[in-house]
C-alpha cells in the first residue's frame, strides 16, 4: 500500500512541476511576446530633398505598425493592416561619381570606378486616408535579412523579390 501511495505522490509531484514550467513559459511568452518591438538602426531613408539620411525602423506589435524614425524630419507610421505590398531589391552598379572621375588620372579614381556598389532596398506600398503611398528604405548589408525576417514575423507578409536579388 505504501508503494502505491509513493508512486501516486511521485506522479503528482512530476505533474505539478510540469504545470509550473508550462505556466512560467506562458507567463514569459505573454510578458515578452505581446507588445514586443524589434528595431534596426542601420537603415537610410530619403529626406525632403531626396538625400539618404540615417533612420531607425521599429516593428511595433503594440501599435500594430511599422514606425520609421529619421534623424531629421517627421516620424512615419505605417499600420500593418494598411500595407498592400512589400518589395525587396538588390542592386549592384559601378561607383562612378564626380570625385572618382576627378581622381582617375592619379589611379585612385580608376580603382574606385572598377569596384561595385551593392545596395539592399525595401519598398513599402501602403494606403493612408485612401491615398496610395510608397516608402523606400535602404537597408544595411548586415541587417537586411533580419529586417525581411522581421517583416514576415510581424506583418505576416513576405517581401516580393524584384530584379537580380538571387545573385546576391
Amino acid at each position: 500500500m505504501t508503494v502505491g501511495l509513493l508512486e501516486s505522490h511521485a506522479i503528482r509531484a512530476c505533474y505539478t512541476r510540469f504545470v509550473k514550467r508550462i505556466f512560467l513559459f506562458l507567463l514569459l511568452a505573454v510578458c515578452f511576446g505581446y507588445g514586443a518591438e524589434t528595431s534596426f538602426d542601420r537603415i537610410k531613408v530619403p529626406d525632403a530633398k531626396g538625400k539618404l539620411i540615417n533612420a531607425t525602423i521599429t516593428f511595433s506589435d503594440k501599435n500594430q505598425a511599422i514606425v520609421i524614425h529619421p534623424i531629421k524630419g517627421n516620424v512615419v507610421t505605417i499600420p500593418y493592416a494598411e500595407i498592400d505590398r512589400l518589395a525587396y531589391e538588390y542592386t549592384k552598379h559601378h561607383r562612378v561619381s564626380g570625385g572618382s572621375i576627378a581622381t582617375a588620372p592619379l589611379g585612385i579614381g580608376a580603382v574606385v570606378m572598377l569596384t561595385k556598389s551593392k545596395s539592399h532596398w525595401l519598398e513599402i506600398d501602403y494606403q493612408e486616408d485612401n491615398i496610395r503611398k510608397t516608402y523606400v528604405i535602404h537597408m544595411d548589408k548586415h541587417d537586411y535579412l533580419r529586417i525581411l525576417e522581421a517583416l514576415k514575423t510581424h506583418t505576416g507578409k513576405d517581401a516580393e523579390i524584384l530584379g537580380n536579388a538571387n545573385k546576391r
